[in-house]
This record gives C-alpha cells, sequence and structure tokens, in this order.
C-alpha cells in the first residue's frame, strides 16, 4: 500500500490545481472554436493541445514543463522566449504574399498605418494601469493584430508576459470576424458602405521585384529593431518575386511556415501554466487586447472617411478596417460586410492592400517601440 500511495503522489491528480482544470478547459474550448467554427485552425488547435499539455502537473523533481530546464518542451518554447519563430514566420508570409494591390493603390497604405493607431493609444491605455513602459510597449503591439509580431517583441521588452500576450493576440485573431464588424457598422453609413472603388492597375514584374528590396532598406533605416522581422518578410517575398527561386519559394510558404507554426502555437499553448498565466495581468492584458482591436478597426474606417474629404476618387470605408494585420482574416470580414450591402460590390483585392501593409506596419511600430524602450 505504501508503494500504491507514493505512486498516487507523482501522478498529475495528486498535484493539480483547479486553476490547471480550468487551463484544460480552456485549451478544449480553444480545440473546439477550431474545428465547430473554423476560428484560426492553425493556431487554435495546437495552442489549446499545448494548453492542456501544459497544464498536467507534474512533481516538482521532474524537468516536463516548459519552464523546466533541460525538458524536451523548454527547448521547443526556446523559439518563444527568445523571438526566434516569429521571423521565420514571417520569412512563409513574404513567400506567400502579394504586395500588387498595394503597389497598384499606394494611398491604401495610408490605411494600413492609420490602423496602428491601436498600438499607441493600448500603449497609453496600459501605462495607466500601471505596466512599465517596456510591458505597456509589448501590450500595445496586440493593436496591430500579428501574433509572431507580439511574441517578437514581448520576448525582447517583457518576456514574462509572453504567454498572456501571445494567447490575447491569437485568441483576437481568431475572432476579428466577431469583433470588427460592429465597428464598422457603427462607424459607416450604409451609403458609404456601398462605394464601389475602382479596379486596381497592373503591376508590372519589375515593381515586385524592387519592392521588398526597397520596403526593407527603408523600414530598417527608419527602425532598426524592425530588422529581424521585416528583413525576413521581404526576403520570403522577393523569393517569391523573383521567379528563379520558385523551389524555395514553395518550401517558406507551405513545409516550413507549417512547421515553425506548429511548434510556435504548441509552444504558446504549453506556457500557459496556470501558476504562471492565471494572474490580475493576465486578466488585464485581455481587456486591452480587445480594446486595442476595436480602436485599431475604427481608426482605418475612420481614416478613410477622411480621406474621401479631399479626393473625387472616393474609398469605401470598410476598407480602412483591412489595416489590422490580421492576415487574410480581416480582409475577408470587408468583403463579408461589402457583399451584404450589395452582392455586386467586390472589396477583397482592395482590402488585402492596407491587410499587407498593416503586416509591414506592425513590425516597424515593434521595431520603434523596441528602440524606445530597451534599456
Amino acid at each position: 500500500m505504501s508503494v500504491l500511495f507514493e505512486f498516487l503522489g507523482t501522478t498529475g491528480f495528486a498535484t493539480m490545481t483547479w486553476g490547471n482544470v480550468l487551463m484544460v478547459v480552456i485549451g478544449l474550448i480553444f480545440i473546439t472554436l477550431a474545428i465547430t467554427k473554423d476560428y484560426e485552425p492553425l493556431l487554435l488547435l495546437p495552442i489549446g493541445f499545448g494548453a492542456i499539455v501544459g497544464n498536467i502537473a507534474a512533481i516538482p523533481s521532474m524537468a516536463v514543463g516548459v519552464y523546466d530546464e533541460g525538458s524536451v518542451l523548454y527547448y521547443l518554447y526556446f523559439g518563444v522566449s527568445h523571438g526566434v519563430y516569429p521571423p521565420l514566420i514571417f520569412l512563409g508570409i513574404g513567400a506567400m504574399t502579394d504586395f500588387s494591390t498595394m503597389l497598384s493603390n499606394p494611398r491604401l497604405v495610408m490605411l494600413g498605418a492609420a490602423a496602428q493607431v491601436g498600438i499607441f493609444l493600448t500603449l497609453i491605455g496600459a501605462l495607466y494601469l500601471g505596466f512599465t513602459p517596456e510591458e505597456s510597449g509589448a501590450i500595445g503591439i496586440i493593436g496591430g493584430a500579428d501574433g509572431p509580431t507580439a511574441i517578437f517583441l514581448s520576448a525582447k521588452l517583457a518576456p514574462h508576459l509572453i504567454s498572456a500576450i501571445a494567447i490575447a493576440a491569437y485568441s483576437y485573431m481568431a475572432l476579428v470576424p466577431v469583433i470588427q464588424p460592429p465597428v464598422m457598422r457603427l462607424l459607416t453609413t450604409r451609403k458609404e458602405r456601398l462605394i464601389r472603388m475602382a479596379p486596381p492597375r497592373q503591376v508590372s514584374r519589375r515593381e515586385r521585384i524592387v519592392f521588398p528590396i526597397a520596403a526593407f532598406l527603408i523600414a530598417a533605416v527608419i527602425a532598426p529593431g524592425s530588422l529581424a522581422l521585416v528583413g525576413m518578410l521581404m526576403f520570403g517575398n522577393l523569393l517569391k518575386e523573383s521567379g528563379v527561386t520558385e523551389r524555395l519559394a514553395e518550401t517558406a510558404r507551405h513545409a516550413f511556415v507549417d512547421t515553425v507554426t506548429i511548434l510556435l502555437g504548441f509552444s504558446v499553448g504549453a506556457s500557459t501554466q496556470a501558476q504562471v498565466f492565471l494572474t490580475p495581468q493576465s486578466v488585464l492584458i485581455f481587456g486591452l487586447g480587445a480594446l486595442s482591436f476595436a480602436m485599431a478597426t475604427a481608426g482605418g474606417v475612420l481614416f478613410a472617411k477622411f480621406l474621401n474629404l479631399f479626393t473625387e476618387n472616393k474609398i469605401n470605408p470598410l476598407v480602412g478596417a483591412a489595416g489590422v494585420s490580421a492576415v487574410p482574416d480581416s480582409a475577408r470580414v470587408v468583403q463579408m460586410l461589402g457583399h451584404q450591402e450589395d452582392p455586386h460590390n467586390h472589396l477583397l483585392m482592395h482590402a488585402m492592400a492596407p491587410n499587407v501593409a498593416g503586416v509591414i506596419g506592425s513590425a516597424i511600430c515593434a521595431g520603434i517601440l523596441w528602440s524606445v524602450m530597451v534599456k
């Protein structure tokens, strides 16, 4: 019997807390949303299962969790805690991104920039709630609606908040179809939602090749802290557009990015151990994250309305909502709302312009915050 009781003391039942149980339930909810609602399944499913794995408690002498040096999960989590995975994700994103719609109508780039207002407003809110400047900068980047960028900046400025910020960023990315439409309808009239935009012009191959090189040079000079993210993004895009490295581009946008996504999602989920994750700070971060998404959406929509005051070639304000860099979900939401108002109005291609501009914008903002906040 003593051997039996000793064995029972080593099981997860003996060391599991109610917090661990709650996080396991949250992991199951993520998996359910991924499978039944198709909410970012490539992210929510690995994160959800990772949360279940990370909250099976073990005895202290066993190194099995992400925070236990020497464990397998510890080494997998290294790519998150040191910001290795995000630039690799950006390489794959660049290899699958077409910047043609943005190049065909450069003024739509400003909508992607305007949507980044959510980052800085959230930063101010976090400072007001008592977070340090470094923590506030890491929290603010949630407003960019870009999970890899949020993880990258958190690793540099506030490593102790990575799990909360990453879960908040990816959760709200999955909920873009829920969060954005009410804000978009509130800030636009039906007449504005019916605006039809001129078809984008044809972009030459030379423009598509020159752009990633020029964009990287400009971004890196403005914000050297964005070098890793923007550099990998534009490198991946150059692989795609050059036309001579199709095999590398194909690998980057499929097998490579899929592998890194699995490791990142699972590691982030496994880092949500209740003892570390369930804190008052996490609750505040989730609240600020929701607010930042709403403000970023509002910033893009309102700036599109502002531009319409000075031009005859009107922009459908719904397109401004795609300035948050949740690619391509926010662009799909724009298409969905525009299609509901007018089944013959196709906004997806126009929305992709601020959408991909938002990816660049959030990476540059992260570089600026890192440069300013780093000690």
